[in-house]
């Protein structure tokens, strides 16, 4: 059987904040379809890994090679990160949106979008009496399920997850394992979980340990 084709790949990749040593050095990574679970300790540089995946932080401070489906990061910023879907639950820059409004602006963001699917996870996620509220007035849980829920529905090649399980309640939880179990099947997309712990019961396409 022919392996999957890597969808997206890493090389050569270094960044650090001076005057600290580099936290990451020459690295290389490869993901495939399905679903990675990127493990590690505190302070071990998951968020950070992801950001640098994502192509949000600044170009200047990063050095190596990011590829998505054989479009460069460095040559093609935009194409780039339409097709990586991140949304830090740290960054409060949308706090002053609702859902709804977070939610219109995908289909401009991620060519691929899928409006069906949305309908889906705000189900699944019990999010709708909170579509009109703004994201800063939520509760940290349900704050973090309307990011989860665009981040999903986006349906990017790569969609990035940080410990997207955290102030969930059971059922989003159960609900969130369901979608990720889906997930690993796919022969188009990867998705991308930075935890402590690997999603139980998910097959996983690949494994990336940061050590701190």
């Amino acid at each position: 059987m022919q392996s999957p084709a890597p969808l997206l790949t890493a090389q050569g990749l270094c960044f650090g904040h001076s005057p600290a040593p580099l936290l990451f050095d020459r690295l290389a990574l490869v993901l495939l379809p399905g679903v990675t679970w990127l493990g590690g300790d505190e302070s071990s540089g998951k968020t950070t890994l992801l950001q640098l995946l994502a192509g949000a932080l600044p170009a200047s401070a990063v050095r190596g090679q990011l590829h998505v489906r054989g479009v460069s990061l460095a040559d093609n910023r935009a194409s780039y990160r339409q097709q990586v879907s991140w949304l830090d639950p740290r960054d409060t820059a949308l706090d002053a949106r609702t859902a709804r409004e977070i939610f219109a602006a995908l289909p401009e963001q991620h060519l691929g979008c899928g409006l069906d699917a949305l309908q889906a996870h705000i189900a699944g996620l019990s999010l709708a009496p909170h579509l009109d509220k703004a994201l800063g007035i939520l509760s940290t849980g349900t704050r973090r399920k309307v990011l989860l829920a665009a981040a999903l529905a986006a349906h990017a090649t790569v969609t990035l997850l940080d410990q997207p399980f955290k102030a969930l309640d059971r059922p989003s939880i159960d609900y969130l394992l369901a979608v990720l179990r889906q997930a690993s099947g796919q022969q188009a997309r990867a998705c991308v979980v930075a935890d402590y712990e690997a999603p139980p019961g998910v097959a996983l396409a690949g494994t990336v340990a940061l050590r701190a």
